[in-house]
C-alpha cells in the first residue's frame, strides 16, 4: 500500500507519519511507500504545494489531506485562505480525478464549519452556518469531497476535528492556539496569556486521539458512511475553567499562578461562534474514539510529550 501524507510537516502529520511508520501497516494491508509532502521543509519531507498535480503520479492507495491555512490566518488574510483551503484542496481532488484511479481520501475539516444560531448539542444534521472564513472554506471542501465522491472520482472520508489540545511545541496561527497554551505553558514553567472568559466552551481531543481519527478514517469501508462523507469527531466539551481545573489537578496551584488574563476582542469574536458540545454517536458507532474528560486529556500531554 502506497500512503501520501499531505502537510506532513505540521504537528498531526509528523505524529501521523509516526504512528504509520511504527504500525508499518494500515487497513489491514503492509504500507511499502509512505510519501511526506508540505510547503515547509523537514526531515523526510518533499517540498512541494498541494495543488501541484505530481502529487499523486505514484498513485497513492490513501490519502491524507492536512494541508490547511489555519483559522487565525484565515480570517486575516482573506486571499490566502481560499487559495489554499479552497483552491488547493480542488487542484489535490482534480489531480485525482486526471489520475483516473480511486483513492481513499482523508479530508481533516473542523467543527468550525458550524456556527450561530446554535443548539446546546450539535448533531452531524445541523445546518453548517460557519461563522469564520476558515470554517466556510472547510465546508467549501466538505462539499467538494461528496461530490467528488459521489462522481467516483475518490473514496473520500471528511473528519470534523475538535480543536486539537493540548499541542506540543510553539502557539501556532490558530485562534484557538491559547486553548493548548494556558495548559502547555504552565507545565513547562512559563507564563501563558489567557485572551476570552473562563466561561468560554469549547470541544477538544488530544493529538493521540487525532491521529486515532486519520487512521480510522483511512479504514472505514465505504458502504458503512453512506451519502454523508463528513462525521463530527468525538471529544470532550469544556469550559475555559474547567480546563485549569483539569491543570490543578495535574500540576497544582503553582501551574494555575502562570497564567496571565489579558482580554483580546479579536480572538473573543472568532471563538463566540463557534460550537461547544457534540452528540457523536455516529461517529462512535463508526468505531472513533477519544478522551472522556479534560484531565485525561492533560494527562495524555504529560505522558506524551514531558514523561521524557
Amino acid at each position: 500500500m502506497r500512503v501520501l501524507i499531505i502537510g506532513a510537516a505540521g504537528m498531526i502529520g509528523r505524529k501521523l507519519a509516526e504512528r504509520l511508520a511504527r504500525d508499518g501497516r494500515l487497513a489491514g494491508r503492509e504500507i511499502s511507500e509512505l510519501t511526506l509532502v508540505d510547503s515547509l521543509e523537514g526531515p523526510g519531507i518533499t517540498v512541494a504545494d498541494v495543488s501541484e498535480p505530481e502529487l499523486v503520479e505514484a498513485r497513492p492507495d490513501v490519502i491524507f489531506d492536512l494541508a490547511a491555512v489555519l483559522s487565525g490566518e484565515a480570517e486575516a488574510d482573506f486571499d490566502v485562505g481560499y487559495r489554499v483551503n479552497v483552491d488547493g484542496t480542488r487542484s489535490l481532488f482534480e489531480a485525482v480525478r486526471a489520475a483516473e484511479y480511486r483513492p481513499r481520501v482523508v479530508f481533516s475539516s473542523s467543527i468550525a464549519v458550524f456556527g450561530p444560531p446554535l443548539p446546546g448539542t450539535i448533531g452531524d444534521d445541523h445546518a453548517s452556518t460557519p461563522a469564520t472564513s476558515y470554517g466556510t472554506q472547510k465546508a467549501i471542501a466538505e462539499l467538494l469531497l461528496s461530490d467528488y465522491s459521489r462522481r467516483g472520482f475518490l473514496d473520500g472520508v471528511g473528519i470534523r476535528l475538535p480543536t486539537i489540545c493540548v499541542r506540543p511545541g510553539a502557539p501556532n496561527r490558530a485562534a484557538s492556539s491559547f486553548f493548548s497554551s494556558i495548559v502547555r505553558e504552565p507545565l513547562n514553567g512559563k507564563e501563558a496569556v489567557l485572551p476570552v472568559p473562563e466561561t468560554v466552551r469549547h470541544w477538544f481531543a488530544s493529538p493521540r486521539a487525532a491521529v486515532g481519527f486519520l487512521v480510522r478514517a483511512a479504514e472505514l469501508d465505504s458502504p458503512a458512511l453512506g451519502e454523508r462523507r463528513s462525521i463530527t469527531m468525538p471529544g470532550v466539551s469544556a469550559t475555559v475553567g474547567e480546563q485549569i481545573a483539569a491543570l490543578r489537578a495535574v500540576a497544582g496551584d503553582e501551574a494555575v499562578r502562570r497564567i496571565r488574563r489579558e482580554p483580546d476582542e479579536t480572538i473573543m469574536r472568532i471563538v463566540s461562534g463557534w460550537p461547544g458540545r457534540f452528540d457523536t454517536r455516529r461517529a462512535h458507532e463508526l468505531g472513533f474514539r477519544a478522551e472522556t474528560s479534560f484531565e485525561e486529556i492533560v494527562r495524555v500531554y504529560v505522558e506524551d510529550e514531558l514523561a521524557a
